[in-house]
């Protein structure tokens, strides 16, 4: 067997939190670095009890649930997380946020102009930093600041031990413009996702030499330039204090300190309910505890309700206006922020690809959130058929009723979707028809369904690899392969060498093919496919921890689907700290489920999980992040072409014929967006769900 190896860490993603990482960015006007033509679906809008900034009180601590305390706060480390992302928003300069849609958004408290300003013959950014824009140590902002993290990050001294030079190995140049204050940087190469760049910036101290890179930042991170400002880091009690920073120029903090703390996520809910946390992630199990208080609560004052009042479903209570219901068509996915369980937030510098969860990728490659399902809807019943007649369904424990009053779930869809992985380098899946076989047999519409809808979410299934639904340039491209067809799945096996029963039909099969006898109100198992005497089987790896048991539930489904055509599986769940560096990474599995991110930059986020594997001088097959080690060298080159595109719309095409050719080989079936779950007490406002968006550090706190 080929061994494999992935690239050296310049070649490599930062470590992203987010999910989810990605990926959790704030809702900032000023130019935008893309047009607002409206994509082929919506956008779930972010869930953050948004609030005017006059509402919200002065003062306070919100304390938010973290999964760790950052290995370091140098997010352009491997070993960055999506706790090292969370600080890095709160306290560095980002110079473009994203929008409700993901759009990158010029943040004009850092610049008050960034334009291209030059295409031919060399490409030319400028830059113009906002003048009052200065470190928490009193420097100022500059174009020294820009140039040093240039020659840190664009690879060519290996003493910076960074994790990847994405965009920076393509500039020739970063120079003074008119002043100081003025950057302008010329590029070797066109570079269309430059608004990912210098982002987070770090003050030349933490950049201008390599040892200042590898370690200055990794404990502590002295200068800062954002609404907060790191304090201090508690190792005993699992906290990292961020105060507000004094010398910030924009809106005043609302907090006056904004705690991270670590809580496993299995105990968050009960953490709510004890006040020691605001905000928490949560799996669906745990979000369905608070929920069904609220429903609850809600079923009564509608009970009570003076005649002619309108009933509370109606009042503005829960979530605010703008947030996604059972009701509201949209979509979108992270982090977490590749993930498997129970995930964490997306996103390394700007470039997002991460997740922290049991069986996620590990943080230099992964996204955020939560990937673990809903439980299915339970069926209706009538009188004797479960509960009694007249009898409201899904009471919540005794216990739940007064602790979990006065909290709220928030919801929306992450920048990222789950995805059932198909090695292209193992056995039967190495023939692109057996692959297409299997991607024909999965329902993906009743798969989102059972993990979406219990959750009032929109259950449509994921229709790209490199966009969620509402990105600019989304549109589903899985026509390219064909939706589910059981028939044609079979017909793909068969060309492809594997017929039904060791002779060619199994005992007790129909003359159709079809296993006979009763399926139990279920689609009855074909019998199994062999070639040369060996039976068709396949082994779909799981993550094994907390958390994991509805991820292994949807793995289930689809082994009931494969079964359909004949394609026998053995579940295998693995414990989730060796989910990808054992199994994912080094190629050890056939079939596998778990969480990828999108970004706002696909040209160059997408195009190292998509590359073609290519073979190394020592015999090793370097994969970059294609783990399912499926590519060809068009859809390679088209990544490139998108990469260098400055037109728009030119590169969106670009990226869609990608994707197209993507769905076509068939290595990678995305599934559906994964929910973004948030714990919140109700008094918590502009801090939630954030879908999509940045975050806004400085509106959050508590209503007035």
């Amino acid at each position: 067997m080929t061994s494999t190896r992935t690239p050296s860490p310049l070649r490599r993603r930062a470590a992203a939190g987010a999910a989810v990482l990605t990926a959790l960015l704030p809702l900032l006007a000023g130019c935008g670095a893309g047009g607002d033509d409206e994509a082929d679906g919506p956008a779930v809008p972010p869930d953050i009890a948004a609030a005017a900034r006059a509402k919200v009180a002065d003062g306070g601590t919100l304390t938010w649930a973290v999964d760790a305390l950052p290995a370091t706060f140098n997010t352009f480390q491997t070993d960055a997380d999506a706790t090292a992302q969370r600080v890095a928003q709160a306290t560095l300069p980002t110079l473009f946020t994203l929008d409700e849609r993901g759009r990158p958004r010029r943040d004009p408290d850092y610049l008050t102009a960034a334009d291209v300003q030059q295409r031919k013959p060399r490409q030319v950014v400028v830059y113009r930093i906002n003048p009052k824009a200065v470190w928490s140590d009193g420097s100022a902002l500059t174009a020294a600041d820009f140039e040093a993290q240039w020659k840190a990050l664009r690879g060519k001294d290996s003493a910076y031990w960074a994790a990847h030079n994405d965009g920076y190995d393509r500039i020739d140049r970063v120079e003074r413009g008119a002043n100081d204050r003025e950057v302008r940087v010329t590029f070797d190469k066109s570079y269309a996702d430059w608004p990912s760049l210098f982002t987070p910036l770090y003050p030349r101290s933490v950049t201008g030499t390599a040892g200042a890179f590898n370690d200055s930042a990794r404990k502590e991170l002295k200068t800062s330039a954002g609404p907060f400002r790191v304090e201090g880091t508690d190792t005993a009690q699992g906290t990292l204090t961020l105060a507000r920073n004094p010398r910030w120029w924009g809106d005043r903090a609302k907090l006056d300190r904004l705690v991270l703390r670590v809580v496993p996520r299995e105990q968050r809910v009960e953490a709510l309910a004890a006040r020691t946390v605001d905000l928490a992630e949560l799996a669906p199990a745990a979000a369905e505890r608070i929920m069904k208080v609220n429903a609850q609560d809600k079923e009564g004052s509608d009970k009570h309700r003076v005649p002619g009042a309108a009933p509370s479903s109606a009042l503005p209570s829960g979530p605010p206006s703008g947030a996604p219901s059972a009701s509201r068509s949209a979509a979108s996915g992270a982090p977490s922020k590749p993930a498997s369980g129970p995930a964490s937030a997306p996103a390394a510098g700007s470039a997002s690809r991460s997740a922290a969860a049991p069986g996620a990728a590990p943080a230099s490659v992964r996204p955020s959130g939560s990937s673990a399902p809903a439980p299915a809807p339970s069926k209706p019943s009538g009188p004797g058929r479960g509960r009694p007649e007249n009898k409201p369904p899904n009471r919540p424990a005794a216990a739940d009723v007064q602790a979990l009053r006065g909290l709220v779930v928030r919801k929306s869809l992450e920048p990222a979707y789950t995805q059932l992985a198909l090695n292209g380098a193992s056995g039967a899946l190495t023939d692109e028809r057996v692959r297409r076989a299997v991607v024909r047999a999965v329902d993906r519409k009743a798969l989102a369904e059972y993990v979406l809808a219990p959750l009032g979410l929109p259950a449509d299934p994921a229709g790209n690899h490199v966009l969620v639904a509402g990105q600019p340039g989304y549109q589903d491209n899985s026509d390219a392969i064909g939706g589910r067809d059981p028939k044609a799945a079979r017909s793909l096996l068969a060309d492809a060498g594997w017929k039904e029963g060791r002779e060619g039909r199994a005992p007790g099969a129909k003359a159709d093919g079809k296993a006979q006898g009763d399926a139990g109100g279920k689609a009855a198992a074909a019998p199994a496919r062999y070639k040369d005497g060996k039976k068709l089987t396949l082994r779909l790896l799981l993550p094994k921890g907390p958390g994991t048991e509805p991820l292994r539930a949807v793995g289930e489904r689809i082994a009931r689907q494969l079964d359909e055509i004949g394609v026998r599986t053995e579940i295998q769940q693995v414990d989730g700290a060796g989910f990808f560096k054992d199994h994912i990474a080094s190629g050890d599995f056939d079939l596998a489920l778990y969480g990828w991110p999108t970004g706002a930059y696909p040209a160059t986020e997408a195009r190292p999980v998509f590359a073609k594997p290519q073979p190394a001088a020592d015999g090793s097959l370097v994969v970059e992040q294609n783990y399912t080690r499926v590519g060809t060298d068009q859809i390679d080159r088209l990544f490139d072409q998108a990469s260098t595109e400055l037109d728009e719309e030119a590169a969106q095409d670009l990226l869609a014929r990608a994707d197209a050719r993507i769905w076509a080989a068939a290595g990678s079936l995305p599934l559906y967006q994964r929910p973004e779950l948030v714990g919140t007490r109700r008094t918590v406002a502009n801090a939630g769900a954030f879908g999509l968006a940045t975050p806004r550090y400085q509106d959050m706190g508590f209503l007035r």
